[in-house]
C-alpha cells in the first residue's frame, strides 16, 4: 500500500535569484553569464607569464639577480588574486522588491502623484534626497520595483541594480560596483606594473644575448635540442602582447586613478553628472585627494545584502510502499504454528471483527466498576434471571 510522505528539500536563495548571473560552489562564486572575454584575459596573463618564467627568467636570474623572478612572481600572484576576487564576488547587487513591497511603493507613488487622466503621460518617478546640503535625485527602477539608492544604476547585461555602479567590465566577467571596485583598481594597477616589468626585462634579455653572440644570432637561437619555438617568434609574441596591454591597461589605470582622486565613478563621468551644463558640484567628494582615495580604496567594505546561501525550504511529496499499521485484533499469529495454520488464522483474523477481551466478559461486574460508581442492573440481566 502506497503512503505519501512529505519531505523538505533544501533550496538556496541563489537558485531563485532573478537577473542574468551564474553561480558556482553553492553560491559562493557569482559572475555574469558572458564569460568568454574573461577566459581570454586569463589566457593572455597566464600565457605571457608562463613564457617569461620558462625562458627569460632563468637566464636573467643567473646573469643579473635571482630577485628578478621573485618580484615577477609576487606581481603575478597579486594580479591573479585581485582578478579572481573582482570576478567572483558580489559587486553590490541590490535585491528586488518583494510583491508586497512593490505594491506598497506603487500605493505611495499613486498617493503622491494622484490619478493621472487617461492619455496623459505620468510624471517621472523621482525622489529628492539631500546629501551634503545638495539635492540628489533617486530614480525608480521599473525592473527591480525600487527607488535606487544614490549612485546606483541598473546594469543591462546582468539585469541587476548595483550599488555605486561604475561599469560592467567584460574582461573580468562581472560588474564593477561598491563591493569590488577596490579590487578592480588593484588588479589593473598590478597588471600595469607586471606588464611594464615583463616588457622591460624582455628587452634586457635580448640586449644581454646580443652582446654575447650578436643580435642576428640571438634572434635565430632556438632553446634546447627539442624542436620548439625560436627566440624570434617567442620574444616578438611576448613584446606584442605587452606592448598592446601596456597602452590599454596603463591608460585605464591612469583614468581610474583620476576618478578615485575625485571620488567619482565611470558611470557618472560618462553621463556628466557633475560636469554637465548645470555644473553641479560632486557631493561625494571631500575636496581632498587623500581623503577621497582613503574612502574609495580603504573604507569599510559593506556586506552583501543578497544572502546568496540563505535557505529556502520547499516541501515535496514522495510515494513510498509500505503496510498500514495493524490494530490490536489484526496481529500476526505466533511463530510456533505451522505454515498452514498460520495462513488459515491470518485469513480468519482479517475477516472477523475483533472480539471483546476476556477481561471485559468474564470478570465479575463488581470488579469492572470504578470507585464510587453505583450498580444499576440492566434490563437484559433481569430477563436472564427470569
Amino acid at each position: 500500500m502506497s503512503v505519501m510522505v512529505a519531505r523538505k528539500k533544501v533550496v538556496r536563495k541563489w537558485e531563485k535569484l532573478p537577473g542574468r548571473n551564474t553561480f558556482c560552489c553553492d553560491g559562493r562564486i557569482m559572475m555574469a553569464r558572458q564569460k568568454g572575454i574573461f577566459y581570454l584575459t586569463l589566457f593572455l596573463i597566464l600565457g605571457t607569464c608562463a613564457l617569461f618564467f620558462a625562458f627569460e627568467c632563468r637566464y636573467l636570474a643567473v646573469q643579473l639577480s635571482p630577485a628578478i623572478p621573485v618580484f615577477a612572481a609576487v606581481l603575478f600572484l597579486f594580479a591573479m588574486a585581485t582578478l579572481l576576487r573582482t570576478s567572483f564576488s558580489d559587486p553590490g547587487v541590490i535585491p528586488r522588491a518583494l510583491p508586497d513591497e512593490a505594491a506598497f511603493i506603487e500605493m505611495e507613488i499613486e498617493a503622491t502623484n494622484g490619478t493621472v487622466p487617461q492619455g496623459q503621460r505620468p510624471p517621472p518617478r523621482i525622489k529628492n534626497f539631500q546629501i551634503n546640503n545638495q539635492i540628489v535625485k533617486l530614480k525608480y527602477c521599473y525592473t527591480c520595483k525600487i527607488f535606487r539608492p544614490p549612485r546606483a544604476s541598473h546594469c543591462s547585461i546582468c539585469d541587476n541594480c548595483v550599488e555605486r555602479f561604475d561599469h560592467h567590465c567584460p574582461w573580468v566577467g562581472n560588474c564593477v560596483g561598491k563591493r569590488n571596485y577596490r579590487y578592480f583598481y588593484l588588479f589593473i594597477l598590478s597588471l600595469s606594473l607586471l606588464t611594464i616589468y615583463i616588457f622591460t626585462f624582455n628587452i634586457v634579455y635580448v640586449a644581454l644575448k646580443s652582446l654575447k653572440i650578436g643580435f642576428l644570432n640571438t634572434l635565430k637561437e632556438t632553446p634546447g635540442t627539442y624542436p620548439s619555438m625560436s627566440l624570434t617568434v617567442r620574444t616578438v609574441l611576448e613584446v606584442l602582447i605587452c606592448f598592446f596591454t601596456l597602452w590599454s591597461v596603463v591608460g585605464l589605470t591612469g583614468f581610474h586613478t583620476f576618478l578615485v582622486a575625485l571620488n567619482q565613478t565611470t558611470n557618472e563621468d560618462i553621463k556628466g553628472s557633475w560636469t554637465g551644463k548645470n555644473r553641479v558640484q560632486n557631493p561625494y567628494s571631500h575636496g581632498n585627494i587623500v581623503k577621497n582615495c582613503c574612502e574609495v580604496l580603504c573604507g569599510p567594505l559593506p556586506p552583501s545584502v543578497l544572502d546568496r546561501r540563505g535557505i529556502l525550504q520547499q516541501e515535496e511529496s514522495t510515494a513510498q510502499e509500505g503496510l498500514c499499521p495493524q490494530g490490536p485484533g489484526m496481529q500476526d499469529p505466533p511463530a510456533t504454528r505451522g505454515p498452514g495454520q498460520a495462513q488459515e488464522s491470518h485469513s480468519v483474523l482479517s475477516l472477523q471483527v475483533p472480539a471483546p477481551s476476556v477481561s471485559d466478559t468474564e470478570m465479575p461486574e463488581e470488579k469492572q466498576r470504578t470507585p464510587g460508581e453505583l450498580l444499576v442492573p440492566s434490563p437484559d440481566a433481569g430477563r436472564a434471571e427470569h
